[in-house]
């Protein structure tokens, strides 16, 4: 798979700094509506989504949603056995500053006991929570620890929960997505961004001027690195961000990132952009990646011609590239004959190009874009390869997707989405399934997303969680 090598390194120093838990002798406190360490007597309500055993002891998390606070009970024990909190800000990978809270034991004469309550979340600094409740029996070294979960505030429906268990991986020192890498990260806020659009929600908006202000100037400044597939998600969440909030700095960033991706366009094989500063590969993904942001551009500038000849001049390249094959599906890239290298129909290479012909569309009103954009659509939904049984996957599923293939089918249903909604909503109830299944069969208690949407749950990380958010924002 395209830069999975060259990601290795960089997803194992990202994981090296979330995993293994740091765990300080106390907490902070934190206010929302109240402050830690209110009487649980006082709760507007009781829901108990999580329990685990210990020596015959039930160990419960209970949630009052409305007072978005939480805390444990152990119960069936004796005295001296002891139940605490711990409390993530990274979707239960750690839990700096929130272990042991409301730590307690079971005083004599009694049989269960209970901690006080502690918010789940920290909005003064932007911190999305989790509590888990934990205990053991008295002098035993055993401990029981339910799983991960946190209360509906912001997580009231399918879509604004996987949105918030997304935001759990956003690291806001840094202004990306921990667990993931630099691409994924851009996609993740455009998955952000468009949840926000669609749902009107404005929680976690502030991530988008925050990712923009720790990041202009890294890797190779204004979002751009050696490889123009990069360049160009990060282009097109500039786009998604400039329509969400009308400032032109970020159309303005979209750019310099489109102007950068066209300056590796050359006569090879006839023409079209390289994948990398290299110039050894020219690949399905990059091309299409500009043609959608090239047209976006001219959509939204006035009196624009520049980007939208470019933006057709690349489209009238890749379309008689060979790179479409004849079941309208399109292979990976071009190999040194300049021929279709007829590699995988990885599911973004579909779905980018729905979102760039429906900009030309726009652009144009050329119905000849949605005709071919539709033929693609059409394919790719009823493929036994990308969609068999119905329900989207990749062909390294379940378990060699490494770090970019998590994020692919994520980029389709957003596209299938864009053209879907323009169109009469023809691929409406192949959105809804692939949402209904994932629901129901890829997903744990902190609404986190796995790999598979036909299941069953492997393990969640931002490119996994992002994916989700695009498919519930793009599910009618």
């Amino acid at each position: 798979m395209p830069k999975t090598v060259r990601r290795i390194a960089i997803a194992l120093a990202a994981l090296a700094l979330v995993l293994g838990p740091a765990v300080p002798a106390s907490a902070a406190t934190v206010c929302d509506k109240y402050c830690d360490q209110r009487d649980p007597a006082l709760a507007a309500g009781d829901r108990t989504p999580v329990s685990a055993t210990v020596y015959s002891r039930q160990i419960v998390l209970h949630i009052s949603d409305a007072d978005n606070m939480g805390w444990a009970s152990i119960d069936n024990g004796d005295p001296t056995d002891e139940v605490w909190l711990d409390r993530s800000y990274d979707g239960g990978r750690s839990w700096s500053g929130g272990s042991k809270l409301g730590d307690t034991t079971i005083p004599d004469g009694r049989r269960g006991w209970r901690t006080l309550m502690y918010n789940v979340d920290d909005p003064a600094n932007h911190g999305v929570g989790a509590l888990r409740a934990c205990g053991k029996a008295g002098n035993r070294s055993d401990i029981a620890c339910t799983q991960w979960a946190r209360s509906t505030v912001n997580a009231g429906t399918r879509v604004d929960a996987a949105a918030t268990a997304l935001m759990q991986y956003y690291n806001n020192g840094n202004g990306l997505w921990n667990t993931t890498g630099w691409w994924n990260s851009a996609n993740a806020l455009t998955a952000i961004i468009d949840y926000s659009q669609r749902t009107g929600s404005t929680a976690y908006r502030y991530a988008i001027a925050n990712t923009f202000d720790k990041n202009k100037n890294a890797q190779g400044g204004n979002f751009t690195n050696d490889y123009m597939d990069d360049t160009g998600w990060w282009g097109l969440a500039w786009v998604r961000a400039y329509d969400l909030t009308g400032d032109s700095r970020y159309l303005n960033m979209a750019r310099i990132d489109a102007d950068y991706m066209y300056s590796f366009r050359d006569g090879t094989c006839g023409g079209g952009i390289w994948w990398r500063s290299q110039r050894d590969y020219k690949n399905a993904i990059t091309n299409e990646l500009f043609v959608k942001l090239a047209a976006a551009l001219h959509d939204r500038i006035s009196g624009d011609t520049n980007y939208l000849n470019k933006a057709t001049e690349i489209w009238n390249w890749f379309n008689a590239s060979g790179m479409i094959n004849s079941g309208h599906l399109i292979n990976d890239g071009l190999d040194s004959s300049c021929h279709n290298n007829g590699q995988t129909t990885w599911t973004y290479n579909q779905g980018v190009i729905l979102g760039g012909l429906l900009e030309l569309n726009k652009a144009t009103g050329n119905a000849g874009y949605l005709t071919t954009a539709r033929q693609i659509a059409d394919a790719a939904t009823t493929s036994s390869v990308i969609a068999p049984g119905g329900i989207l996957r990749e062909p390294c599923e379940p378990a060699n997707c490494g770090g970019d293939g998590p994020s692919f089918k994520g980029v389709f249903v957003r596209n299938l989405g864009e053209l879907s909604r323009a169109t009469g909503n023809p691929y409406a109830s192949f959105l809804q399934r692939q949402a209904d299944s994932a629901y129901a069969h890829d997903r744990n208690p902190m609404d986190q997303y796995g790999l598979s949407w036909a299941g069953p749950y492997d393990s969640s990380d931002g490119a996994r969680q992002h994916s989700a958010v695009d498919l519930m924002t793009a599910a009618p």
